[in-house]
This record gives structure tokens, sequence and C-alpha cells, in this order.
């Protein structure tokens, strides 16, 4: 049990040290060479209090460094590499023990989490080079964008049925339900809709928060399950969000960008399907949850209500500050409500065995 413990907080804690530490240095490179949004995607809303923050922050999209997810992905890889090979060259020694690369439990994770890292980064770099406007080319750019994320779903799809033998997905409460060949596209399907939560990098903190305390959720629940390796992984990812927090809390120093948020959402459903808990993840991602929901439910309400809004502006975030909440006193709600879910999806993962 403590060898087990030791093995999920050294590397978190080392994965969050050397986030801190390289952060420095990324941020030189970023800034020296501008990896900034050269455009910007223009917001409506009866609110002028709004108006006058949207603007502003706009505006700072046009000086702040879009690729802060770098500094987790980094932080993740690096953990992993240096562990696994301190196992590798120590393989009698106690180092042998804190290796958490394994076929069964982080392969697969890890390798949506590099190809999700990549896709986003060069999706980040056609923004900074001004090569992509969100608005003018919303269509294709959207379509292009679930292409890549059922891509992704259909690599963790295709490795979970035919590699791991997975089939079906767990009802609570109930027991398995067996999906044969369709697990592939049930696997597509989360992978999309848990993408669609990214949304939620709207704010200074809040997708570092948010992401934080889901993935520590993830990373209590794989213990649970005795999935270590696994439990082990998603705490260096926790590490590496935090280091990125860390600098992304007012004034934000860096976003996290397409590289941070493809890759952790994507990374996120995968980890939903190994502990089998995916029906369990709108509890445990409550907030990316609402936060999709709210975007789909303004879109069908404009497109079958003559125009109509339900929210003042969509996603949820922006409907509170359009109401005149302070953008940070709506981070730290979103970041509250996030622990509560994160504690009320353990309980059921649990508890629903």
């Amino acid at each position: 049990m403590l060898s087990n413990i030791i093995k999920i907080f050294l590397p978190t804690s080392f994965a969050f040290l050397l986030g801190i530490l390289i952060t420095p240095i990324a941020t030189h490179f970023f800034y020296k060479y501008k990896l900034w949004k050269k455009k910007t995607k223009s917001e409506t809303s009866k609110s002028d209090e709004f108006k006058l923050n949207n603007k502003k922050r706009e505006e700072n999209e046009l000086s702040v460094p879009c690729v802060g997810g770098i500094i987790v992905w980094v932080s993740v890889l690096f953990s992993i590499f240096l562990f696994s090979c301190l196992a590798i060259i120590f393989s009698d020694s106690f180092f042998n023990k804190l290796n958490f690369l394994s076929r069964s439990q982080t392969f697969i994770p890890l390798a949506i989490f590099i190809l999700g890292a990549t896709f986003g980064l060069i999706e980040d770099g056609l923004e900074i080079m001004g090569k992509v406007h969100i608005t003018r080319n919303a269509f294709w750019y959207t379509k292009l964008k679930i292409c890549i994320v059922s891509l992704l779903g259909f690599i963790a799809g295709y490795w979970f049925y035919f590699k791991l033998g997975m089939t079906s997905i767990h009802i609570p409460f109930n027991g398995p339900l067996e999906l044969g060949i369709f697990f592939i596209l049930f696997v597509i399907i989360i992978m999309l809709a848990t993408f669609s939560g990214g949304v939620i990098d709207g704010f200074d903190g809040l997708s570092g928060g948010v992401l934080a305390a889901i993935f520590s959720a993830y990373s209590v629940i794989a213990f649970a399950n005795n999935q270590i390796d696994l439990a082990a992984f998603s705490g260096v990812i926790v590490g590496g969000i935090l280091a990125f927090l860390w600098f992304n809390i007012p004034p934000a120093r860096f976003y996290m960008g397409e590289t941070g948020i493809m890759a952790l959402t994507t990374t996120l459903a995968t980890m939903a399907f190994l502990t089998d808990t995916v029906l369990l993840l709108p509890i445990i991602a409550f907030p990316l949850a609402i936060t999709s929901l709210s975007t789909i439910i303004q879109m069908l309400s404009k497109k079958f209500r003559n125009g109509k809004k339900v929210f003042l502006i969509a996603p949820i975030h922006h409907h509170f500050e359009a109401l005149g909440w302070p953008f940070y006193k709506v981070v730290m709600r979103f970041w509250i409500i996030s622990i509560i879910f994160a504690i009320i999806g353990i309980i059921f993962a649990i508890i629903s065995r």
C-alpha cells in the first residue's frame, strides 16, 4: 500500500516541480517568438460591461501566448521518460517499482495524450501564423477538428477492442452492457463529447483548476480499482496542470491553447473507459459537461426559436460574466463545483460496482 502511494505521489510532485522550473525558460521562448493569436473571435452580448471586459480579453489574447499546454505535456512526458529510464537502468532497485508505463493501463492514454498534444500544437501554430480565422472559416475549421478527434477516438477504440478485449461498458448499480463492435463507435462519440467541453478554456485559471480536480478524481478512482499505473499517470497529469495553473492565474502569463485542451480532454475520455466509469464521466467532469451542454442548448434555441437565446452568451461561464459577475468569481465557483462533483463521482464510482 505504502509503495503504491509513493508510486503515485512522487511522480506527481516531480511533474509539478519540473513544470515550475521549465516555465521561465518556456515563457521567454513564448514571448520572444510572439506565440499568440494574430486574430480573435468577436463575441456580442446585451451587457455593456461584458462587451468592455470581452474587448479587454480579446486585446489580451493578442499579446499573451496561447501554447501554455506545452508546460503540461513536457512535464508529463519527461516525468514518464525519466522514471521509465531509471527503472531500466536500476532494474533491481526501488526505481523499478516507480515505473508506471504499462501496456494494459498507460500505453493508450499516453499515445492519445501525445497525439492530441501534437494535433493541438499544429492548430495553435496555424492560428499564431494567422492562417486560421475562427469566425471566417468556422465551417471547415470545425469539421477538421471533429475529424481529428474522431480519429483519436477510433485509435483508442481499436486498441480497447482488439488489444485489450473491451466490448462492454459498466452501468452503475447494474452491470455490464455489451456493445460488441459498436464499442469502437461509442468511444468515438464519447471522445467528441468530452472534447467539446474544452471551450471551458475561456478565463484565466478556469481550465487549469477544473481539469486538475477531474484528473485528481480519476487518480483516486484508478487507485481504488487497483490500477496503480493509471493512477500514477493521472497524478503526473495533475502535477503538470498545477504547474501550468501556477502561472495561469490572473494575470495569465499564457493560455493553455489547443495543444493542452486537445491532449487533456481526449486523454480524459480514454481514462474513463479504462476505469470503466464512462457513464459517470458527466458527473466527474460536470463543469465540462455543463459547458458543452450550454453551447448545444444555445445553438438549438437560436435555430428552432427564431434566433432566441437561452443564455446571454454561451458557453455558460460567459453567461455569468454577462450577468455582471467578475470573471474571478466565476472561476473560483467553477473550481468549487469541480471539486464537489469530482468527490461525488468518486463515491459513485466506488459504490456502484
